[in-house]
């Protein structure tokens, strides 16, 4: 029988939060075990740090430009051949449980002309998911950190008491347990911690996260640059260790059911958080913001996968990106898509099959600004649209210098150095790089200038 799926993924989630990526405190145990018999990827990256636009992605293997999803509050196309739509034809059973985040569409602001944010999402706008369905298009619209609702296939609002990451995995459980095995499965549980809570601008870890968490070490970065980790971390950390719990509950129900030898479990998380100590210069968000930067706080994501064939307890130091999910998904249900989907097959890359694999990735950014950046393993390369709004426009014509970092001196991208003569014959080879993917990815070649 075909391997069952299950992408695990979350909001928000830095990778240095993760023991088997560094963390010093005991955050992650159950990931860190499917680590030690899977494949853990040491260098993930976001192609898109906004909450829809990497939805949109995951859910169709098509980047945010192409489709229209290029930020929040846009749905996703009803023309556009899903995920769910391949590994329904290929013979999967679909679930999904937690956040949607692709049914509604309208301007940045919340004016909306299709509104399921606080609504059940119709059955024709789930992306084609035709089966197990708990979820709500903006779950922190509809949710805090201890209470909540979700909606489930038949349109009813279920009402959920006790910590909102512990109700989300219940519903998964759920599905296993009414699971009857006539078909391979596919689901995706997509939770929304460790995303601060909108309304109340806040981390919402478990109940007691400051106490158990009060030894925790600040990455360097939001150490010396501000922002507001030294409140939140704990709390974020607290949140963190409740989704590792609650894989470890997933994992312990696969072995009850006999399923577990049979699944492969793909965690990740959509982008990760800076803490508010980017994009202070971004009249979008004046400085209240967590992600929609090219920095790697908010780009470098975990990415494990564990079963099938992704096994031996490997680690990866090639840069991969997350687009490739969607690909290596339906490679593992025998679904060769090509160049339907971008990105590529990341058992290629275990297996390091191709010797010519170029080792960078690329991201968009929006909301904030408009911004393109490319990655390797030794700089990081970003360009921003002067004069254009992220929220309004998906691209530009013309791009200026943002940053550029050389990772070698300056890991943790503290000393912007895209005006240094010392780095011009390496940002003119970036600035190429970055070119081409545009060109590729977008279908025209813009031009990107020198700062004045």
């Amino acid at each position: 029988m075909a391997n069952n799926i299950i992408f695990y993924f979350t909001d928000q989630q830095r990778w240095d939060t993760c023991g088997c990526f560094g963390q010093p405190l005991n955050i992650t145990p159950n990931l860190d075990r499917l680590a030690d018999s899977g494949v853990k990827f040491r260098n993930a990256f976001s192609p898109q740090p906004v909450c829809g636009p990497c939805r949109a992605l995951f859910q169709t293997g098509r980047y945010a430009t192409d489709i229209g999803c290029f930020r929040n509050n846009i749905m996703l196309p009803p023309n556009v051949k899903t995920l769910a739509n391949y590994l329904e034809e290929a013979g999967y059973e679909t679930a999904y449980v937690g956040k949607w985040h692709l049914a509604s569409d309208g301007d940045f602001y919340g004016n909306n002309t299709v509104d399921h944010t606080t609504t059940a999402v119709p059955r024709e706008l789930r992306g084609g998911y035709t089966g197990f369905w708990r979820a709500a298009d903006v779950l922190e619209f509809t949710s805090h950190g201890y209470d909540g609702y979700v909606f489930d296939e038949n349109n009813q609002r279920i009402d959920f008491k006790g910590y909102r990451a512990d109700c989300i995995n219940d519903m998964a459980l759920e599905f296993l347990d009414t699971y009857n095995g006539e078909k391979p499965f596919f689901m995706t549980i997509s939770q929304i911690e460790p995303h601060h809570q909108n309304d109340r601008q806040h981390y919402e870890g478990p109940i007691g996260s400051k106490e158990r968490f009060k030894n925790f070490v600040l990455p360097h970065d939001l150490e010396v640059l501000g922002g507001n980790a030294a409140e939140e971390y704990p709390d974020y950390l607290g949140q963190c260790a409740s989704l590792d719990e609650n894989l470890g509950r997933l994992v312990s129900k696969l072995r009850e059911k006999g399923l577990y030898d049979n699944t492969v479990i793909i965690y990740a998380s959509d982008h990760g958080s800076h803490f508010k100590t980017r994009n202070k210069d971004s009249h979008r968000n004046g400085g209240d913001d967590y992600k929609r930067t090219c920095h790697d706080s908010a780009l470098r994501v975990p990415l494990v996968i564990s079963g099938g064939p992704f096994n031996g307890g490997l680690a990866v130091d090639e840069l991969v990106s997350t687009e490739s999910l969607p690909k290596t998904i339906l490679a593992l249900a025998g679904v060769d898509v090509g160049s339907a989907m971008i990105g590529e097959n990341l058992l290629d890359v275990v297996h390091k099959s191709n010797p010519e694999r170029p080792n960078r990735v690329f991201a968009q950014i929006s909301e904030s600004r408009v911004g393109r950046c490319v990655r390797t393993p030794d700089f990081l390369y970003s360009v921003y649209a002067p004069g254009k709004d992220g929220g309004e426009v998906p691209a530009s014509n013309v791009y200026a210098d943002d940053f550029l970092y050389d990772l070698r001196k300056d890991p943790w991208q503290l000393d912007n150095v895209v005006d240094s003569p010392d780095y011009n014959e390496v940002k003119q080879e970036l600035r190429q790089y970055l070119l081409d993917w545009i060109e590729h990815a977008e279908g025209y070649r813009p031009t990107i200038q020198d700062n004045a």
